[in-house]
């Protein structure tokens, strides 16, 4: 007699839980704690349940849980892509059986050329750099030999000699459109503002804004575009709108490096008695929660922040199976909204 199909409600049963809870386990949807999904995705290996049937389970159940290592200067909760990344990032390997360990780079750690001190070498598998955008301490990583991938990198980077894997969001073509939507609509005196030296991401986007005014035969104006030493637009408070206010003449409208940036511009330039958009028009990168809470929303771009945490986590497993392959150099699409 041919056995029928296993169903939620076996794995239910089997489990002792509810089959609404089973079943928003297995589709990660509701609030659901981590240890009641592993164990319905282990109950649904075992009884071979639809997409899980080809899975083994023995080697699932038995494997020794290995580490993934997250390297990065900030915390992942200040910031939306990184919380949404990691989030996708840590489904992803754990269904692996790997676990996710967090190493904060301080400061006096990258000045000293030092890994940070609860980083044990001999417990990774496998590295995960976020913001980490510091070219010699990119090298001390690298040089471990341990399997990396970098999310973003130093905008220096030369790929021949990158000993990593690297995942970007897209960032050229995006900020191209922004800008040539800028001037299709009549603006021709646009300013850039952000460090294109900060990071790959950012240095793309100001290719990007350059390539359209050159495509379009505007001419760039350096006296419209802000882009100063990083660490001024996050570390010193008002710099921005100091900066901003003492301008002798401003352009009709700013593409800006990030949300946060465009969000900053707007109160500098209003702090002037300007409207915005009105008077100068403000674009941003991110789609993050300011660029729609705020009067008005701006337009900006999307990342797929929670994707390109799943795509990372598949590059590094990739390198962990095979460490001789080529590096890759990847890009997930992104989606310029414009408002």
């Amino acid at each position: 007699m041919t056995k029928e199909k296993v169903t939620i409600q076996d794995i239910a049963d089997a489990l002792g839980i509810s089959r609404n809870t089973a079943s928003k386990a297995l589709n990660d949807s509701g609030n659901i704690p981590e240890e009641t999904k592993n164990r319905v995705v282990k109950k649904a290996i075992e009884l071979k349940y639809k997409q899980f049937a080809y899975m083994e389970n023995e080697h699932i159940l038995s494997k020794t849980p290995g580490n993934i290592a997250l390297l990065t200067e900030n915390l992942p909760n200040t910031s939306h892509f990184g919380s949404l990344l990691i989030s996708g990032l840590e489904k992803r390997i754990s269904s692996e059986g790997y676990n996710l360990s967090i190493h904060i780079v301080r400061e006096v750690d990258k000045d000293v050329h030092e890994l940070p001190n609860n980083f044990d070498i001999s417990k990774v598998d496998g590295i995960i750099c976020i913001e980490l955008f510091d070219i010699e301490y990119t090298r001390l990583i690298t040089e471990l030999g341990i399997p990396t991938i970098f999310i973003d990198c130093a905008s220096n980077i030369s790929y021949p000699d990158f000993q990593a894997d690297l995942l970007l969001m897209e960032n050229e073509h995006s900020t191209y459109k922004l800008t040539k939507n800028l001037i299709d609509s009549g603006y021709k005196n646009i300013g850039f503002a952000g460090d294109y030296n900060h990071c790959k991401s950012f240095n793309e986007r100001w290719i990007g804004f350059n390539r359209a005014m050159l495509e379009s035969d505007v001419q760039v104006n350096p006296s419209y575009c802000i882009t100063d030493n990083d660490k001024l637009f996050f570390s010193k408070p008002n710099w921005l709108k100091e900066h901003v206010v003492a301008l002798n003449s401003l352009p009709s409208a700013y593409v800006c490096a990030n949300d946060f940036i465009a969000v900053e511009i707007i109160r500098a330039l209003r702090s002037k008695g300007l409207a915005i958009p009105q008077d100068v028009v403000v674009y941003g990168f991110d789609n993050a929660p300011e660029s729609r809470i705020i009067d008005p929303p701006f337009s900006t771009v999307h990342i797929y922040s929670n994707e390109m945490g799943i795509k990372a986590a598949e590059m590094l497993l990739s390198r962990i199976d095979n460490p001789a392959q080529p590096y890759q150099i990847s890009h997930i699409v992104t989606k310029p909204i414009l408002r």
